[in-house]
């Protein structure tokens, strides 16, 4: 592959981009990905790396997708929201969290896709976070709304699920 062209395996399907003609060597992932190919599931709202919604799973990590340019995301694994199924496990939990004393785990929705991907993340690493643990790990992220306790508590129940699985 030559400095022109790049490839990204997004959600399993690879694709070969071309600098001048499907992107511009300047664009941020985030650009990329939302704009270009038309993963919208990827947020943008701050361009500063400060609030989470553009948080994919690079080679299985999180990272924000606004604090990189899309080629040096050239031969890298790419997972956004619209690769995680519909009946995970994360995705489940942050869906049917109601209000049990801790609030929900969303309102807007803005925000969810960020933490649900945070959240893989963290518990791909550490299946049995603590509080402490899960705060910091999520607290580069942002919710307007204010649902963090729901979001915590959507993070503890997947945990214990896995728990009771082993």
């Amino acid at each position: 592959m030559n400095k022109d062209n790049i490839k990204l395996c997004i959600n399993g399907r690879d694709y070969r981009l071309t600098v001048g003609k499907d992107f511009e060597v300047e664009e941020t992932l985030s650009t990329v990905l939302r704009e270009r190919l038309g993963f919208t599931g990827v947020r943008v709202s701050c361009n500063q790396g400060a609030c989470g919604a553009c948080t994919v799973l690079i080679n299985g990590k999180s990272a924000l997708s606004c604090m990189m340019l899309a080629v040096e995301a050239d031969g890298c694994d790419i997972t956004t929201i619209e690769g995680i199924a519909a009946d995970d496990p994360v995705i489940e939990a942050f869906a049917n969290e109601t209000d049990h004393g801790y609030g929900t785990a969303m309102q807007c929705g803005f925000c969810t896709p960020g933490f649900v991907l945070e959240t893989k993340s963290l518990l791909a690493d550490n299946p049995h976070p603590s509080d402490e643990e899960i705060r910091e790990a999520l607290s580069g992220h942002v919710c307007r709304c204010g649902v963090y306790q729901g979001i915590e508590h959507a993070v503890h129940k997947v945990s214990r699920a896995v728990k009771e699985g082993e």
